[in-house]
């Protein structure tokens, strides 16, 4: 007899840029994962007009006729429609797979979690989005069967701040697609004429706002000899969020800008490239739910820099941490220092990166999926 699951994924999008990546990305890689962990289960993926579900004959789309793509509109479908279309389609258990299940509804309910920046660091939404996730994502794990955390961080963070009991969480941390490894030098010399790239670069990859804390790296690097800014550039990929001014002000007030660049969001089919053509990675973020570039760069076999805060020594490993990887994020002179050594070791940089290849293999969608698949067991079976 089939399980039926109902996947909430309205925050799947078919379109590029910074609000592709992400959430999203996990939601699409999961849901592609998940009809080949156990055959006695099938899924409805409920989206918007705007969603592109992967395709597979236990995965039967259910697309609303309006875009749920802004906040207010996506809103209004969890909690109005969303109830009356699990009626119709009769689902044992619901996923909502980002933060929030319907009020009136009594499916059976697990829900995905990825962090609580919005308690953290409220004013990067608007306060009424803010008040909506912060009060309905607390009353969703309170009621809710099963929570799923996407790191042991985010999980300690719940229980610490919306007092869910540890034991009914369970953590499916992200994976990394099969894309991400080491490629031939000549396709990355290719890649790196085609783009205009510097010989040598540290790689930043994420969203441009204030909790990634670039003021602290760029004023790292400005630390640098100018010899070494010469040798190695500095490149931030990513998507313009919210309060990104500040990073251009300090670019422009270090006079940093021949040496750093800001090509905008990096589109997902080239970033194995720019992680190869990289040095190193760079990610001073002071806070993050899992912190997945970091992985993906060590998937490529490139070493990463990170902040010893929330989840990126999890992501990193304790491997990359014991190698001096961590660094704590408002030290500025510890962060010139690793930026030293990433530039001048170049076996530091060869073992690093090897280790954490080996880190990052444990991170597969499969292996998501069978995590989350067991949580719908867990909720099932109470």
């Amino acid at each position: 007899m089939q399980t039926h699951i109902g996947l909430n994924a309205h925050l799947l999008t078919a379109q590029a840029g910074y609000r592709s990546a992400g959430i999203n990305g996990y939601i699409y890689n999961l849901i592609q994962a998940l009809p080949d962990v156990d055959p006695s289960f099938s899924y409805t993926v409920f989206t918007g007009s705007q969603g592109q579900p992967p395709a597979h004959s236990r995965l039967m789309p259910r697309r609303t006729r309006w875009s749920t793509q802004s906040p207010a509109c996506r809103i209004l479908w969890e909690q109005v429609v969303q109830p009356v279309a699990l009626v119709r389609a009769r689902p044992n258990l619901l996923h909502a797979l980002a933060f929030v299940g319907p009020v009136l509804s009594r499916v059976p309910l697990v829900v995905t979690v990825y962090d609580l920046s919005f308690v953290h660091y409220p004013d990067r939404l608007p306060a009424a989005r803010r008040l909506y996730l912060r009060f309905l994502t607390r009353q969703t794990c309170q009621r809710a069967r099963r929570v799923i955390a996407i790191s042991h961080s985010t999980a300690r963070d719940l229980a610490a701040t919306f007092g869910i009991p540890p034991g009914k969480i369970d953590v499916a941390a992200p994976g990394v697609g099969a894309d991400f490894h080491p490629l031939p030098p000549a396709e990355v010399d290719a890649f790196r004429q085609r783009e205009g790239l510097p010989d040598r670069f540290l790689l930043f990859v994420g969203t441009l706002e204030p909790r990634k804390n670039l003021p602290v790296l760029l004023r790292a690097y400005a630390q640098l000899p100018a010899s070494d800014r010469a040798a190695v550039h500095l490149i931030l990929g990513g998507g313009k969020g919210w309060m990104y001014e500040n990073v251009f002000r300090t670019i422009e007030a270090l006079d940093l800008g021949d040496r750093v660049h800001v090509p905008g969001y990096l589109s997902a089919e080239d970033l194995p490239l720019w992680y190869n053509a990289a040095d190193a990675l760079v990610y001073p973020s002071v806070f993050e739910g899992f912190g997945l570039p970091v992985v993906e760069s060590l998937a490529c076999g490139i070493p990463a820099l990170v902040s010893d805060v929330s989840s990126l020594p999890e992501a990193v490993g304790d491997t990359g941490c014991r190698s001096g990887c961590c660094l704590p994020p408002d030290d500025v002179d510890a962060w010139t220092g690793a930026l030293a050594r990433a530039i001048h070791d170049e076996s530091w940089r060869d073992e690093t990166g090897e280790q954490g290849r080996a880190h990052a293999a444990r991170f597969t969608w499969s292996q998501t999926a069978a995590q989350t698949v067991a949580s719908y067991r867990r909720a099932l079976n109470q």
